[in-house]
């Protein structure tokens, strides 16, 4: 009898964390190069700062990226992310909604919103495909931010909020650094000596936009938004934004 008792919790601990681990597969899944989302086409007026001299060597694109990271996506993003989890957890449409619709107002330009929009489509065809979307989900009134699908895949797969944010932190951060590798242009060893950087900064970005209160919620990012209006005339171009 005791022998089973000890085999029936060992085999409980083994699901748990079976369970714990697929939801982290699952994150990797969704912040994997390979998700064909088209994420690659843009760099978020990086092209316009590199052709324009702001961003130009390893050091000045570490500051360019990991200065949006603090002052923009901590501010806006995240705190935007945490909520619209929350309201895909609660099978909350209206929340979902309000803030989905919030991020997309919050772009400064017609090229980050149409950015975000054609990623949050994207996102949307491949959970589709996976037959992710249930039919008793929430539904998105208009274009949806790529955010919102991000949250609302991690929210289905019981990824934790952390670690969501975490991962949607990173995938942002790695496709910044790819793009300049490209622009600059910058070698690989450069590209990995930025994400260290960045990966030092994404805890603490984390919290701070966890910790805002929905007044608060905001970017502070006037450079990149002149930069991307910028682009939008810029006579040549790698990316879309």
């Amino acid at each position: 009898m005791r022998t089973v008792v000890i085999r029936m919790r060992t085999d409980t601990h083994i699901g748990m964390a079976d369970k714990f681990a697929t939801a982290h597969l699952r994150l990797w899944q969704l912040i994997s190069p390979a998700l064909p989302v088209g994420a690659y086409a843009y760099s978020q007026a990086q092209e316009y700062a590199v052709h324009a001299g702001w961003v130009h060597d390893e050091a000045s694109a570490c500051d360019w990226i990991v200065g949006q990271l603090r002052h923009n996506l901590a501010g806006l993003d995240i705190p935007v992310f945490h909520r619209l989890y929350a309201a895909w957890s609660a099978n909350d449409a209206s929340l979902v909604n309000t803030w989905n619709e919030y991020l997309l107002v919050s772009r400064e330009s017609a090229e980050l919103r149409m950015e975000d929009q054609h990623l949050g489509a994207a996102l949307t065809r491949v959970l589709e495909n996976l037959d992710l979307m249930k039919n008793d989900a929430p539904v998105v009134d208009g274009p949806v931010s790529f955010a919102c699908r991000f949250a609302q895949a991690c929210a289905l797969w019981q990824i934790p909020l952390r670690d969501a944010a975490h991962g949607y932190l990173w995938s942002w951060c790695e496709n910044q650094v790819a793009a300049a590798i490209k622009l600059i242009p910058l070698g690989q060893s450069a590209g990995q000596r930025i994400l260290v950087q960045c990966a030092d900064a994404i805890p603490a970005a984390d919290r701070h936009g966890m910790a805002l209160d929905d007044e608060d919620i905001g970017q502070l990012a006037p450079g990149m938004a002149i930069a991307s209006a910028l682009h939008e005339t810029q006579y040549s171009r790698l990316f879309r934004s």
